[in-house]
């Protein structure tokens, strides 16, 4: 990589910045934009607010003082600029730098639905309660954001984002007695009712709660597909397909506003999920036209897809490779039949059902929906399917060089602030490597982030300047002390001080 190229990439990501750069406001929010953007790319290990506002004090000249960390944390929690315009401006560049490179597939763009989880200790963090974190693959305390995620052979993007609220943030909960009375029957007791002013102040305590996060009173409960749904409602981006797992797969509504939106979709679902294998009009019973199947008739047109995986020939597999892996190509074997969706234990819209199972004397399986039309390819299916792994790259690559998974913020705003960012920073160095693969075809996303530390600056220290930071970390620490010695004595008056 000759020196010409770096500057050349760093003279671009002034160049992008400026088309986002208005969204944010007045100069001071612009400036801290760039930096806190900068910091995400740039700094090594954990990438906290107070690094990079010190950073970006040093590069400027300018001294390290506690007001330049208040103003970098002001920025991500108080600052006015919309989250949602930065987002729509990624996914126009999303159209106009990325969907272009679709050609070179046969599926188009394609818009993946996943959540990531995000440990945190404590319980005052915006959305934080004890619920499964995908990243660690167990029930832990965590936030848990709903993502799109734009696909394209050129490259992904993060197109949009939303922080799951758990039931907890908003239902008044019965009060778990310390031992349940059990009945005559042996079953535990439900809880006592809460009495009209227990209730009322559950309510209070609950919408303290959330202005204490800066929650807006316009936020209500909603689950992770409803979230998903209105996601794809508000992207702009004509996205061809969208894929998700079975957590959206199997989940009726979701799957019926995607077809309200004649959104072609290939979704995973469980094994158990239940589909007519026979045309409708074969499946009513032997009186009047519409008359509801009898059990009979249900049992016999209306099969598992596990079982329906069991049952199909030889013949009715073939091998697909999806990609090229580090270890060599990811193939598996996929078969595929026309079915109809059980809705409500009628027969619903005609699906593909599309079953993958990887290669060796001990498979696994997974399983497929889609409401594509009879024509479409199996290969086109299961490229759509494929498309998945590329998410979890997405979120990796994030979390590890991004600083994706690094705020310490606890508020509603600064959250969904810190992803829009993130996604900025993510679309940067997704644009530098499409640029480069030109001349460096093997270049990862990774590399490209290196590409880019190389042609920015970075802090150096003199004898004088690390004096000077280490004036700071003393006065702040003094600074911290004192305020949390003074909230104690406050909490415990009856202590002389």
């Amino acid at each position: 990589m000759t020196t010409e190229e770096l500057l050349a990439a760093a003279r671009n990501l002034v160049h992008l910045h400026g088309r986002f750069a208005p969204l944010f406001g007045r100069a001071e929010p612009r400036n801290h934009s760039r930096i806190y953007i900068c910091g995400l790319i740039q700094n090594r290990g954990r990438k906290s607010v107070e690094r990079m506002a010190l950073d970006g004090a040093h590069l400027a000249g300018e001294p390290k003082s506690q007001a330049k960390v208040l103003a970098m944390q002001g920025f991500l929690t108080d600052s006015p600029w919309s989250q949602s315009e930065v987002q729509r401006e990624i996914q126009a560049v999303f159209v106009e730098r990325l969907v272009p490179s679709t050609s070179q597939w046969s599926v188009g763009s394609v818009g993946v639905i996943d959540e990531s989880g995000f440990v945190k200790h404590g319980e005052h963090s915006v959305g934080v309660a004890r619920q499964h974190c995908g990243r660690m693959g167990k029930v832990e305390n965590c936030q848990v954001g709903v993502f799109l995620v734009g696909v394209t052979p050129a490259g992904s993007a993060l197109l949009d984002h939303q922080l799951y609220l758990p039931q907890e943030w908003f239902e008044v909960e019965r009060p778990q007695p310390k031992r349940a009375p059990k009945s005559k029957t042996n079953r535990p007791q439900p809880p006592p009712k809460l009495t009209p002013e227990q209730r009322l102040a559950r309510e209070q305590q609950l919408q303290a709660r959330r202005s204490k996060a800066r929650i807006p009173t316009t936020v209500k409960f909603a689950t992770k597909p409803q979230l998903a749904a209105t996601l794809i409602a508000r992207c702009t981006v004509p996205l061809n397909w969208i894929t998700a797992d079975d957590l959206y797969g199997r989940n009726q509504a979701f799957l019926e506003a995607l077809e309200g939106r004649k959104q072609r979709y290939v979704v995973e679902v469980p094994g158990f999920t239940r589909v007519w294998i026979e045309a409708p009009e074969r499946c009513q019973g032997p009186g009047a036209a519409g008359r509801r199947p009898s059990k009979s008739i249900e049992h016999e047109f209306i099969q598992r897809l596990d079982d329906l995986a069991k049952s199909l020939p030889p013949e009715a597999w073939k091998i697909l490779t999806l990609r090229e892996g580090s270890k060599g190509p990811l193939a598996f074997k996929f078969a595929r039949i026309r079915v109809w969706a059980v809705r409500d234990r009628k027969a619903g819209p005609p699906i593909w059902a599309m079953i993958q199972q990887s290669l060796g004397p001990k498979p696994t399986t997974r399983y497929w929906v889609s409401n594509a039309s009879e024509e479409t390819r199996l290969e086109a299916l299961a490229e759509v399917a494929g498309c998945r792994w590329r998410v979890e790259e997405t979120f990796q690559d994030a979390k590890t060089h991004l600083g994706m998974a690094d705020y310490e913020a606890r508020a509603w705003t600064s959250w969904h602030h810190h992803m829009s960012l993130v996604a900025l920073a993510h679309l940067y160095v997704t644009l530098t490597r499409q640029e480069q693969r030109e001349s460096e075809p093997t270049l990862t996303l990774d590399m490209a982030i290196l590409m880019l530390e190389a042609s920015l600056p970075r802090p150096t220290l003199n004898e004088e300047e690390a004096a000077e930071l280490i004036k700071y970390h003393v006065e702040r620490n003094k600074a911290a002390h004192q305020s949390h010695r003074k909230t104690w004595l406050e909490n415990h008056p009856e202590v002389p001080s």
